[in-house]
């Protein structure tokens, strides 16, 4: 059985609005969805209106989205959570189950693993520092964390390693270890990035980009190097606490997710038939300052919308998360990925010539995603509890969610 829970709201220049209650159920009604209109295009690529200079999307069409998430549970998901936002509206909803074995309703305010999102706030603390002074991005991080890294890596700069140009390999598993026996683990930052340094470098630094959580690792470590505090300390004060982020936090050690949250779960096989396996709790010390952050829709379209405005860094700092380096995407078999996507902490996506900026996150029950346009016409959050969050293949409902959103949803789109 599908629920769609849903709340609208309208106020003017309104980015996000604090309820108490849920309103009623968006019908799932089938809407055509329209081309974007032919529009010029400003100095970033989007799409903008002759009269206003904004982006030109179709309007808000909210059926669609509830469509777009309807079903909940099925074999690929058991729940999503949604936030869409304008100037002047703003509507969270959420679909399926919190407890696939007592059938509760999941809820549009519940909390969730953000996963690679972390790496939006870790990059917006390390650019604050650079804005104090603090940190020079064209500085070698080897000069803020001596001997850390081995000898015969070549310099690399704060900067690179926040594009994920650095070339810096990901940390090879001890022996003995595997992938699924990482949340049963706690990790130092230290032993992670030491994991890493036994690889040899991808590429000269620069030169390729290639996504990876180790330049994340050495981000947070820099952090914490330059202004003598935890990592999560800093995350803390200088951006939940300052944005009134109540439902955000940083969970360290903490294996739970603490408050409402739906349940994650992870579909394998036992006994020759697939089942759901319960994987909320797990310990994020092997994602640290690139994916341990806890938070919910609404609170995540406050900080992008708060980061976007310029309410977080000034502008030559700013630019940094909306400027991708002209290089090509590393490919682990030397082949050619296409150019890069990533910009300082964030990534770029152009779907019918509209330029879409953010990030997506995923951690095992959980797979996430927050976008915008660069002026804020439409916000979008997601999280899907997806059965196979980390798996190699696109969180597809995520997407459709996504682009219904946004209005750019092929109408042979199931």
């Amino acid at each position: 059985m599908s629920i769609v829970r849903t709340i609208i709201v309208s106020s003017l220049l309104c980015a996000m609005v604090s309820v108490s209650v849920f309103g009623a159920a968006v019908p799932a009604a089938s809407a055509a969805v329209s081309g974007v209109p032919t529009a010029i295009a400003d100095p970033a690529g989007t799409p903008a209106s002759k009269e206003s200079g904004r982006t030109v999307l179709p309007p808000l069409n909210l059926p669609s989205v509830s469509k777009a998430m309807a079903g909940l549970p099925n074999k690929e998901a058991t729940a999503a959570l949604v936030f869409v936002g304008t100037p002047t509206q703003s509507w969270m909803g959420a679909t399926g189950v919190s407890d696939i074995r007592t059938g509760a309703p999941a809820r549009a305010d519940g909390r969730f693993r953000i996963g690679s999102i972390t790496k939006i706030f870790t990059a917006a603390v390390v650019l604050q520092l650079a804005a104090e002074g603090k940190v020079d991005l064209d500085k070698p991080i080897q000069s803020y964390l001596p001997g850390l890294l081995p000898e015969s890596y070549p310099s690399i700069q704060v900067g690179q390693l926040l594009n994920y140009t650095s070339g810096l390999p990901s940390p090879k598993l001890p022996d003995g270890v595997e992938e699924a026996d990482l949340p049963g683990i706690q990790w130092t930052p230290e032993e992670v990035v030491r994991l890493a340094a036994t690889q040899p470098m991808e590429f000269e630094p620069g030169t390729r980009q290639h996504y990876a959580n180790i330049n994340y690792f050495l981000a947070g470590l820099l952090i914490e190097a330059v202004t003598g505090n935890t990592y999560e300390t800093e995350v803390e004060s200088r951006i939940i606490t300052p944005l009134r982020l109540y439902d955000t936090y940083l969970p360290g050690s903490d294996v739970r997710i603490l408050g409402t949250h739906a349940l994650g779960y992870q579909a394998v096989e036992q006994d020759g038939k697939p089942q759901l396996v319960d994987v909320t709790e797990g310990s994020q010390s092997f994602t640290w300052a690139a994916g341990q952050i806890i938070s919910t829709t609404s609170d995540l379209d406050t900080f992008m919308t708060s980061l976007f405005r310029g309410q977080l860094l000034p502008e030559d700092q700013l630019q940094h998360m909306f400027t991708v380096p002209n290089v090509t995407a590393w490919s682990a078999d030397g082949k050619d990925a296409g150019p890069a996507t990533m910009s300082m902490g964030m990534s770029r996506a152009v779907i019918n010539g509209i330029t879409f900026w953010g990030k997506t996150g995923a951690r095992p029950g959980y797979a996430n995603g927050m976008f915008a346009t660069r002026d804020l016409e439409r916000r979008v959050v997601y999280s899907v509890n997806s059965t196979d969050a980390k798996g190699a293949g696109e969180n597809k409902l995520g997407m459709r969610i996504a682009m219904s959103a946004f209005g750019v949803l092929p109408q042979s789109s199931p």
